[in-house]
């Protein structure tokens, strides 16, 4: 080694020669080294394409590419990533890729291993997967990954170290179509709406089917209250990108929120079972945007009739509703318990959440299913106490700031049952500001 080079580039060139000695290599859209041959490295390449795009195919494509070339490890460890974020088992392929890993490069080899303690649900599965992204920074499917968006449950939950990750990275992807987008998500969430519009827009400019991109600019029509113009303007991409966008049902979701606030109660049961009930939804998507949308109507007032919970029910695992993985899941578990007036189902995910190890389990969730039984049992105003106690806290839930505001809208529901007018008004006030203010 020259004295004169540092450690990590000797290492990497160390072992890129070391890779070309073994195996075919190619690069992929960010020149980091692929040991496979050509065929398989240009299905790689389009696979992370849709990736990083938030588009249907990844998967077709990753299966195509290990097919090629099964000892292509970073093939089958980004499948089982595919996989697993799909909600299905993902640990065939993360062995897949662990059996394969010696034939790869070190990048190669710490993202199988990232992929397999998160697949494999082990208890350092997000100090793996942090490590990985410090030694490879310019792992775009890994940070994409990493992140809570539409595409992903994300690999770092607490919402200001996805915020902190992101932004650590400017500099190495700079404009990238992808980066901008997914920049501009991160940008809505700190209530930075001009920025992110703009972030969103420029993706949008480059890459017009920008999932992230697209995702974000729902979200800033939402949070700036321009719901006329947000409907039209959701309604419009989605038509373009039905097709080809992954969870297109969030996006019904998010123009259904714009119908609710303008009134047009026919118009969001119309979309709920075109565009958002299954088979349109499935498993916790069908909790997070189906049974969601389901109890805001309910809060509304806007769904005549009984609520068709047990038709979005049908489509989600029974364990989801009483031992959810994450308090986001947790969350909408108690919303959909609550939307079919389940009290004892409430009251098991309570005790269910008071014995997690987990402190948001006992601090938060907890709260929040004897809130909502409180509510379903006809008891509006300890509901709103417990509600008002754990607001300063909703944040630990998780999710965007669009899927907890139905907490506020409940607690407001329970404000108004039990008669509580005038902090119900003071409610609605700080609401209809928050919605007005300029934000930057």
């Amino acid at each position: 080694m020259s004295p004169t080079m540092p450690a990590y580039l000797a290492d990497t060139l160390s072992d890129r020669l070391a890779v070309i000695r073994r195996r075919p290599h190619e690069l992929d859209h960010f020149d980091l080294l692929l040991t496979t041959d050509a065929s398989a490295a240009a299905l790689y390449r389009e696979a992370q394409h849709r990736l990083l795009a938030v588009q249907v195919g990844a998967e077709v494509l990753l299966r195509r590419a290990v097919a090629q070339d099964p000892d292509f490890a970073l093939g089958h460890a980004t499948l089982a990533l595919v996989v697993h974020d799909a909600g299905r088992d993902g640990r065939p392929h993360a062995r897949a890729a662990l059996r394969s890993a010696m034939h790869a490069s070190a990048r190669e080899r710490s993202f199988v291993g990232a992929v397999a303690a998160r697949v494999g649900r082990t208890a350092n599965r997000k100090a793996r997967w942090l490590r990985h992204l410090a030694e490879h920074p310019r792992d775009a499917v890994a940070l994409n990954a990493a992140v809570p968006t539409i595409a992903s449950s994300g690999a770092v939950e607490v919402t200001e170290q996805a915020w902190t990750l992101v932004e650590s990275r400017q500099r190495d992807f700079g404009a990238h179509w992808w980066f901008t987008g997914l920049l501009g998500w991160v940008r809505q969430e700190q209530d930075r709406l001009g920025e992110a519009g703009e972030l969103a827009s420029w993706s949008l400019s480059a890459q017009p089917g920008a999932g992230h991109a697209a995702h974000a600019m729902a979200h800033v029509y939402y949070e700036s209250g321009r719901h006329i113009e947000g409907l039209r303007w959701l309604d419009d991409w989605v038509a373009r990108n039905r097709r080809t966008t992954v969870n297109a049902a969030h996006y019904s979701w998010h123009a259904a929120l714009h119908e609710l606030a303008l009134g047009a109660h026919d118009d969001v049961r119309r979309r709920w079972y075109r565009e958002i009930a299954p088979p349109h939804t499935t498993g916790l998507r069908a909790l997070v945007d189906g049974v969601s949308l389901l109890w805001r109507a309910h809060l509304a007032d806007a769904w005549e009739g009984p609520l068709p919970v047990e038709l979005a029910l049908d489509a989600v695992d029974p364990d989801m509703l009483t031992a959810p993985e994450t308090p986001f899941a947790a969350m909408h578990a108690a919303l959909a318990l609550a939307a079919r007036e389940d009290a004892v189902g409430l009251r098991l995910l309570g005790r269910t959440a008071v014995l997690d190890r987990r402190p948001v389990f006992r601090d938060l969730v907890a709260p929040f299913a004897a809130a909502l039984g409180a509510l379903v049992a006809g008891r509006a105003d300890q509901s709103a106490e417990l509600l008002l106690d754990l607001m300063p806290r909703v944040a630990g839930f998780g999710g965007s700031k669009a899927q907890r505001d139905v907490v506020e809208q409940t607690l407001l529901y329970a404000l108004v049952r039990s008669g509580r007018s005038l902090p119900a008004q003071q409610l609605v006030q700080l609401r209809l500001d928050r919605a007005e203010r300029p934000r930057g």
